[in-house]
């Protein structure tokens, strides 16, 4: 099922997925469509939960580490 929002279709499970949606489905897409694989319905969400892992665990590390900027090395 699919919703509408602001003229886009964006897939319904994207749309009210839970929080801000940090991962672009279609940048993901067309680098999957050149490895010439599909991707499921439910990739983005676990990407997206995937990132705002990785971003805590990076921003805990600078915070640890005495800084308000998080950098490369928190990754």
């Amino acid at each position: 099922m699919r919703c509408r929002k602001n003229d886009n279709v964006i897939p319904k499970e994207v749309f009210y997925m839970e929080g801000e949606v940090l991962v672009v489905a279609s940048k993901v897409r067309a680098y999957l469509k050149g490895k010439n694989v599909k991707m499921s319905g439910e990739l983005i969400g676990a990407l997206n939960e995937e990132m705002k892992s990785l971003l805590d665990a990076a921003a805990s590390r600078a915070q640890r580490n005495k800084r308000a900027t998080v950098k490369p090395q928190d990754v």
